[in-house]
């Protein structure tokens, strides 16, 4: 295994309510992903039927990203960014 990847167990935490749909991973022993870095959860894929909640325990794979992938991203980002600046909530009229 290579020093930009690290497999560390995780906790999958899993919504599919009115009010939410969302999936979180936790990476255990506080490993935090950083910009451009890429995490992969082993295991089969879940589906979570309407109206209820899942936490699962699984493995996963950080792969850290190199200084030209974080700089990319960073770029990116501004980019999608500026996409924001063009929205307008006028009526048309100048």
């Amino acid at each position: 295994m290579s020093p930009r990847k690290l497999t560390v167990p995780c906790t999958l935490r899993i919504e599919h309510t009115f009010d939410s749909l969302e999936a979180h991973v936790e990476l255990d022993g506080g490993v935090q992903p950083g910009i451009g870095d890429r995490v992969f959860v082993h295991g089969a894929p879940v589906s979570v039927p309407f109206g209820e909640r899942l936490v699962l325990r699984r493995v996963a794979t950080l792969t850290r990203a190199n200084f030209i992938e974080r700089a990319l991203t960073r770029l990116h980002a501004m980019f999608l960014l500026t996409e924001l600046y063009e929205v307008s909530f006028s009526d048309g009229r100048v």
